[in-house]
């Protein structure tokens, strides 16, 4: 799967363009209030004429009570229109955000397991927070920058032009040279700029990885070694936001040198035609001062490039994702589910990772109710058989069928629906017990989450806490013991009540104390259910309907515990190197007996 296919780059910035068009009246509102900046700048700068002619030239009483007012009012004006623009600009950049950042996170949740094995999870979090809010950034200053700015220079340029055109076009003439550098620069701001949203995004992975590891850092006592490691990551984002104050800073110097360059004509030409007595003090006093009003939002403007440089190569990386493709997809007209039981039946199936094959040729069935222990040597495709059954992967060939039917043929949710997984590591979120039990089944009732609770024996631990089922458990469940967490595991799996089960090594990560407890919650789980057990310790598989030896991608054997002990091959291999090691063998009591 290429997870970045060449793309059509005006597609995406036309959807930011549809999600901008969707406000349309808040836009609309805003170029009222812009409007009102524009008028009242025009109106300050054309007020100077009367200013100087009438009050200071002819001492002219009335105007000297009029003109400040209007010069009042002109400001009034002005801020309200500031005001106004601020917020509804605001409201149409966060709203537009919020919809790019839900769509951002609905894609990645709806990718494949191969995409989360690609990317890293620090990374992925960046692409929702740091460069979306960069994306935030270029819409609200980009479309507040042209309905201000823009609509001030042409209040202002008209201005000019009617007060003394010639000036107006010695003023104007080095704009498009001072706009050149601009846009070279505006480049190089989004080169700059990628690589610095690329930076963050691997600090962001970087802190990640040491906070969830902070307990491997200590125990090894690597804290001195993890800060040099960030020291770095520090310094070179450091290096490059620095490049980028560089490049963006030149900006701003290039526009005020042809400024400068613009008004000295300006004052040249004009002071010659006062001179002259070709215009009056108070029209070139007034057509200075909005030719000096008039470069602030020009100079704005060539600033916008900058922000729109960086949204840009934002945009790139949040749409990257955005635009992947899923290589596991539901069919054109889905074929309906029953709910369960169900038989499962492994048809010739191959699975590869790239070139690496992993499973060979597998042919397998296990009918409603019964239980399969798949054992063997770690990396011999266990966990990636398992994980096949609810399209975690698609097979590369051959078919995994339930009651007869291709799984490709169900849609996902209703394949999944299905299906129940109790893992090695129990995921848990932040939230309550009531709600980590729930999450099983959504619509349960209080008494459906008891009673799992009590089926998976985690209701009296439950009970003992302050707050019983209102308890918060913490990040991942970190305020349980092992056993604790894997218990609230089975009672989630207990409340979605899937005809399918997979336990994939459930009880290897506990002590004998808490795996005692978990083996009978999980008898419970597994009772009528198709089970499929991944386990090392051969003592929690003995009594299951059917095992079968993985080796290398292929099942080498088959049978019950005492069939294959017999057999006096692989299986017997393992049995031995587990019971013979451990002091002459331990019980083969264990979850399934």
């Amino acid at each position: 799967m290429k997870l970045f296919p060449k793309i059509n780059f005006k597609d995406r910035y036309r959807h930011i363009l549809g999600l901008i068009k969707e406000n349309t009246n808040k836009l609309i509102l805003a170029g009222i209030c812009s409007l009102m900046i524009s008028a009242a700048t025009t109106a300050m700068g054309y007020l100077l004429k009367p200013v100087i002619d009438k009050i200071f030239v002819n001492k002219d009483a009335q105007g000297l009570t009029v003109l400040p007012l209007l010069i009042i009012a002109a400001f009034l004006v002005k801020g309200l229109g500031t005001y106004g623009q601020e917020y509804f600009m605001n409201f149409v950049g966060q709203n537009i955000i919020r919809r790019l950042r839900d769509r951002l996170y609905d894609r990645i949740q709806d990718l494949p397991l191969s995409f989360f094995q690609k990317e890293r999870t620090g990374v992925l979090m960046s692409r929702i927070t740091n460069d979306v809010n960069i994306l935030k950034s270029m819409v609200s200053t980009s479309v507040t920058g042209v309905l201000r700015d823009g609509s001030s220079v042409i209040g202002l340029a008209v201005v000019v032009l009617y007060q003394n055109w010639r000036m107006a076009i010695l003023a104007f003439i080095v704009f498009p040279l001072a706009f050149l550098p601009v846009i070279e620069l505006g480049r190089r701001v989004r080169r700059v700029s990628t690589g610095c949203q690329q930076t963050m995004a691997e600090l962001n992975a970087f802190l990640h990885e040491t906070f969830a590891g902070n307990k491997i850092v200590k125990a090894f006592g690597m804290e001195q070694h993890e800060k040099n490691r960030f020291y770095s990551q520090t310094l070179k984002l450091f290096k490059l936001e620095i490049k980028g104050v560089i490049v963006r800073a030149l900006s701003n110097p290039i526009m005020e040198f042809f400024a400068g360059l613009g008004i000295a004509f300006v004052i040249w030409y004009g002071g010659w035609e006062v001179i002259k007595g070709k215009t009056t003090p108070g029209s070139f006093v007034s057509f200075l001062g909005c030719v000096l009003l008039l470069y602030d939002p020009i100079r704005k403007l060539s600033q916008l490039n900058n922000s729109i440089q960086q949204g840009l190569a934002a945009a790139d990386r949040v749409y990257d994702v955005i635009e992947t493709q899923s290589d596991i997809f539901d069919p054109p007209q889905p074929h309906p589910m029953r709910s369960g039981p169900h038989t499962v039946r492994f048809d010739k199936v191959h699975f590869s990772y790239g070139e690496k094959p992993v499973l060979k040729g597998i042919d397998l069935t296990v009918t409603h109710g019964q239980v399969l222990a798949l054992v063997g040597m770690s990396g011999g495709g266990k966990t990636t058989m398992v994980n096949l059954i609810p399209r975690f992967f698609d097979v590369t060939d051959g078919r995994i069928l339930i009651d007869e039917i291709d799984i490709r043929a169900y849609s996902v949710a209703d394949l999944r629906r299905e299906i129940a997984i109790v893992t090695q590591d129990p995921i848990l979120f932040n939230e309550t017990v009531r709600d980590n039990i729930a999450y099983g089944n959504l619509e349960a009732s209080e008494a459906d989450i008891i009673a799992a609770a009590q089926a998976a024996y985690a209701h009296d631990f439950i009970q003992r806490f302050p707050k019983g089922y209102d308890t918060v458990i913490g990040e991942l469940g970190g305020r349980l013991s092992g056993g604790e967490k894997q218990r609230l595991c089975i009672a989630r799996a207990l409340l979605k009540n899937a005809p399918i089960l997979i336990l994939d090594e459930a009880t290897s990560a506990l002590d004998t104390e808490a795996e005692v407890l978990v083996q009978k919650a999980l008898e419970n789980l597994m009772r009528g259910r198709t089970t499929f057990v991944i386990a090392h310790r051969l003592s929690t598989v003995a009594k299951a309907d059917q095992i079968v030896v993985v080796v290398d991608g292929c099942i080498v054997e088959q049978g019950t515990h005492d069939s294959l002990l017999s057999l006096k091959g692989e299986y017997a291999k393992l049995h031995e190197m587990q019971f013979t090691a451990s002091n002459g063998g331990a019980s083969s009591a264990g979850v399934l007996n």
